[in-house]
């Protein structure tokens, strides 16, 4: 454990910002699988669950979750997914 106060003060909010990372994460992934069970399964509601995956992809690559390139790539193969 940390001795010096900020550093005391820098893990505690390095553990807050984890925390708050590790759900925005985890919610973008589960917003990702719900589109790609709804196409697999046929669902009507596919265009917005397509939406909201899309939605929550930008978000993450916006709070420097995942990089730019990776959220244009998997928002790039949603579509397809969804043409198809």
């Amino acid at each position: 454990m940390p001795i010096i106060k900020s550093a005391i003060e820098r893990a505690k909010t390095n553990v807050k910002a984890n925390e708050r990372n590790s759900a925005q994460l985890s919610a973008m992934r589960t917003a990702v699988k719900r589109f790609e069970q709804a196409k697999t399964a046929g669902a009507d509601n596919a265009e917005d669950l397509f939406r909201q995956a899309s939605a929550a992809v930008d978000k993450a690559a916006s709070k420097g979750l995942i990089k730019r390139n990776k959220a244009s790539r998997d928002k790039s193969r949603m579509a397809a997914r969804l043409a198809k």
